[in-house]
């Protein structure tokens, strides 16, 4: 079991950066593969980046990929995604997820969620 929990949204204007946290709790931290998703009023969610267990390996969902970077911290047990040049579409929850199995943008493979925290971008 791993208890997420999110930090640093906020609203911001356009091409802004904004850098969201995600602490962890529980079992070692450095066993989950790591994701951040979003979900816009209206939308699906969808998926933002992910990161391994090692932390060499990332993904970026093409919307984000140059603008957006995931690390992770093991000292800290805290996942990170910095975004820049933030656009209006940008805006959504923003959640933080752990999985147990590989390397994978498919949501339906994390087993924990944190609640979400709320980016908002203005034009």
């Amino acid at each position: 079991q791993v208890q997420l929990v999110e930090s640093g949204g906020g609203l911001v204007q356009a091409g802004d950066s904004l850098r969201l946290s995600c602490a962890a709790s529980g079992r070692t931290f450095s066993s989950y593969v790591m994701g951040w998703f979003r979900q816009a009023p209206g939308k699906e969610r969808e998926f933002v980046a992910t990161i391994n267990r090692s932390g060499g390996n990332t993904y970026y969902a093409d919307s984000v990929k140059g603008r957006f970077t995931i690390s992770r911290d093991g000292a800290k047990n805290t996942v990170y995604l910095q975004m820049n040049s933030l656009k209006p579409e940008d805006t959504a929850v923003y959640y933080c997820a752990a999985s147990t199995r590989p390397y994978s943008a498919r949501a339906s493979l994390y087993d924990y969620w944190g609640q979400g925290t709320q980016v908002t971008v203005s034009s």
